[in-house]
């Protein structure tokens, strides 16, 4: 699909002005690509493609939609707003799907999850996320009268779900992502509590635990609370609230899940009660939603909305206008993946208009982060574009019409409103990389850094917050040597050369405390119709009392859910902690020595790093002997990795232990980034060593077997095996430019290149 500008609209070219920096997310992400995936789409021209196919929506009701697109042009250049991934993707492509949110229905009968399982698929390969409640499947053990047996409980079917998705390449960008709702009511509570407690296990899900009100009471009052059998919907015993609690609070301190959303307060600003009762919630959180309903988003940078020192609301408010257009005509314009998707949406045409860059404001108006002044900053910026969000929605609902379920919402008789909502904070990884900007409303997480980018230099790219620096060279205390030593911490806190009112002011996330991100996240949700997408930091030393206290808080406060997340939690064994077996022989304390001359086969194995190339040798008497591995992409940690696996193998294996032993070891390891072969998935680059050596042990390496990765499609790997990794505290490097990930608003991101999970 190709636009071309109509007679007498023209457009800027904007391609020199395009950073380095976004220029590279751009062209990794966003720019459409040949078969042989070479960008053959410039920024101008997508920015044209997507400014003329959303305002090509307002044709069909009269207006002056060239106008329109002008106006679209430039607020997305000027990166003063900017839509979410899919927009940018798809609009004016084949594809054509441009919402990012999506919830789907989980019924308590086995065609109906199987075709949910179905529908899933299409929507994760269109490029959307989606989440779930399986708080209508009966629980373990229960009662099957069709077959006579006893049901397998919700748990069981998530796993389907997690295979599923397993397999699916979102819109050949990323895997597909999850949210998983258990109420907090279901017989099954406890495991869904604990179900990804080992390694690995639904990977692909976030999980929430759905708390009510009733809960929460009887929490506070140290009382039992009933547990409903979704299928008899009678109660089915009683828990002690603060044993229940007191396991979340465990599984949060231990890894980061489940979160939790409180579904009493979301379905109180349900705008259409009489529709349904919203149950889930989109992949970060932030988007409750009707079965099959979907909402897109967008956000307005508040980095760019700071004049003379002052918030410049003239200029928000025109954002807004054009903001709550943009969205609506998505509405429209997205080609949805299912029927019943496009009839819900279009029957609420919900939208989610948010910000980024937060925290770039309260830079630019001299406000510290942790401050009360940003508080009130959050909640008058955040309650104005509530107000001017509705006030658009309803002139366009008296020009264009109300939506649809209207009659049936919350404004029926008391104001014209086009969107059932207005307003959502979302997660903004990539988007806030392209418009330099602070993600979402998160602080920021380090004043200079070294950016890892490919150079005409062959260097890095050392990069200070403009703000910062401009202050350092005012103030009189800039210097490069201070500059490059700040870019090795993650704070300024200790750098007493810095006045002290600057370390106020440009504080970063670790020196931010739980109760201070609580107090921000509540500022926003007073004035935001959805929820509000932010991760709870805490310092590793966190204890699970301080994670109580924040849990407790964010109800008092008026969140709609929580994530936290534990510096470093976790630990990641890279051993099995089980008893190694090596054998009956002894070990000896000394390798044997290498002889002159081996003989052996180089194995090509193909990983999500590149060619691996897996030297097996074999001494005189024809035993495996030594291994070399060699990858043949990349160079940096993972060239280092690799080499020192071959080393420590031909360790072992000189020293008297089974090659099988060896192997046992080492496949099944898992990194970010799984590739499928003609043999089977390859897990990681140890993965690839292990089965390299197993196929020598088994006589399998001939040419057919050593050609096996030239056969092999890549795949990348899921969000959440790389959200273990990360919490697990190891940081594994991006897939992409080697840098190391981040986690950041329940996002799996790269703060070098801008590779997302979540887009």
């Amino acid at each position: 699909m190709k636009f071309s500008l109509p007679k007498g609209l023209k457009f800027k070219n904007v391609d020199k002005l395009i950073s380095e920096n976004s220029l590279k997310v751009l062209q990794s992400r966003y720019l459409r690509k040949d078969d042989s995936g070479k960008s053959y789409e410039t920024p101008t021209q997508m920015f044209t493609r997507v400014a003329l196919d959303v305002a090509s929506a307002g044709e069909a009701y009269g207006e002056d939609w060239e106008t329109d697109a002008k106006e679209f042009y430039e607020m997305l250049t000027s990166f003063e707003f900017v839509p979410n991934s899919p927009t940018l993707m798809n609009a004016g492509t084949e594809i054509q799907q441009l919402s990012a949110c999506f919830v789907l229905p989980i019924e308590d009968d086995m065609a109906a999850i199987f075709e949910a399982v179905k529908d899933t698929a299409l929507v994760h390969q269109s490029g959307g996320g989606t989440g779930f409640s399986f708080s209508r499947i009966r629980p373990n053990g229960d009662l099957v009268k069709s077959t006579g047996g006893v049901a397998s409980g919700p748990i069981s079917f998530m796993r389907v779900f997690d295979a599923g998705t397993e397999t699916i390449k979102q819109g050949g960008k990323r895997r597909g992502a999850n949210m998983a709702v258990l109420s907090i009511h279901h017989p099954d509570i406890m495991e869904f509590i604990s179900a990804k407690a080992t390694e690995g296990v639904l990977a692909n899900f976030n999980m929430s635990v759905g708390i009510t009100d009733d809960f929460m009471k009887a929490l506070d009052e140290d009382k039992d609370f009933e547990l409903i059998n979704p299928r008899t919907g009678k109660p089915q015993g009683k828990k002690s609230a603060k044993e229940v609690f007191d396991k979340i609070v465990e599984m949060a301190w231990t890894n980061g899940e489940p979160g939790i959303l409180f579904i009493d307060r979301i379905n109180r600003d349900n705008p259409t009660p009489a529709v349904g009762v919203i149950e889930a919630t989109n992949p970060c959180g932030e988007q409750p939603l009707l079965p099959y309903e979907s909402c897109n988003l967008g956000h307005i940078n508040l980095g760019k909305m700071v004049k003379e020192g002052k918030i410049d609301f003239e200029k928000i408010d025109y954002l807004v206008k054009r903001g709550v257009k943009f969205l609506d005509n998505v509405v429209d314009r997205c080609k949805y993946p299912i029927e019943k998707i496009t009839q819900v949406t279009k029957s609420n045409r919900k939208i989610g208009l948010g910000i980024m860059g937060f925290h770039d404001m309260l830079l630019a108006l001299g406000i510290s982060y942790k401050s009360m002044d940003a508080v009130k900053t959050a909640e008058e910026v955040m309650k104005f574009i509530q107000e001017r969000g509705k006030y658009y929605s309803a002139k366009l609902g008296e020009s264009r019409g109300n939506f649809p379920n209207w009659e049936k919402s919350i404004f029926f008789n008391k104001t014209a409103m086009r969107n059932a909502t207005v307003t959502t904070i979302a997660p903004t990884g990539t988007t806030s990389i392209i418009a330099e900007a602070s993600q979402g409303i998160e602080p920021m997480f380090s004043v200079a850094y070294h950016r890892n980018v490919k150079h005409s230099l062959g260097k890095n790219l050392f990069e200070v917050n403009p703000r910062f620096l401009e202050v350092a060279k005012k103030r009189g205390f800039y210097s490069e040597e201070l500059m490059e030593r700040i870019a090795t911490k993650t704070s300024i806190q200790g750098f007493e050369e810095i006045p002290e009112d600057v370390r106020r002011i440009f504080v970063t996330a670790h020196d931010i405390s739980p109760v201070e991100h609580i107090r921000i996240q509540a500022a926003f949700q007073k004035y935001v119709d959805n929820a509000v997408s932010k991760t709870v930091n805490f310092q590793n030393s966190a204890t699970r009392d301080e994670i109580r206290q924040v849990y407790v808080l964010a109800y008092k406060l008026g969140t709609k859910g929580v994530t936290v997340y534990r510096d470093g939690s976790r630990k990641f064994q890279i051993l099995s902690s089980k008893k190694q077996e090596f054998g009956k022989s002894e070990v000896k304390k000394k390798p044997d020595k290498r002889p002159l001359i081996t003989n052996g086969a180089t194995i090509e194995m193909k990983t999500g790093c590149g060619s691996l190339y897996v030297t097996v040798n074999q001494n005189e008497q024809g035993k495996i002997f030594e291994t070399f591995a060699q990858i043949g992409k990349t160079g940096g940690c993972i060239a280092s990795f690799t080499e020192a696996i071959g080393r420590m193998v031909s360790l072992a294996i000189r020293s008297g232990v089974e090659p099988k032993y060896v192997v046992k070891q080492l496949r099944g390891i898992r990194c970010p980034r799984p590739t499928v072969a003609v043999g089977g998935t390859i897990y990681s680059c140890a993965d690839a060593i292990g089965k390299a050596i197993d196929m020598v042990i088994k006589g399998e390496a001939d040419q057919k077997q050593m050609s096996l990765g030239k056969y092999s499609k890549e795949v990348e790997s899921s969000g959440g095996d790389q959200q273990q990794i990360i919490k697990n505290g190891m940081a594994p490097e991006c897939p992409e430019c080697g840098t190391m990930l981040s986690l950041v608003e329940g996002c799996i991101v790269c703060l070098g290149c801008g590779y997302s999970q979540c887009g």
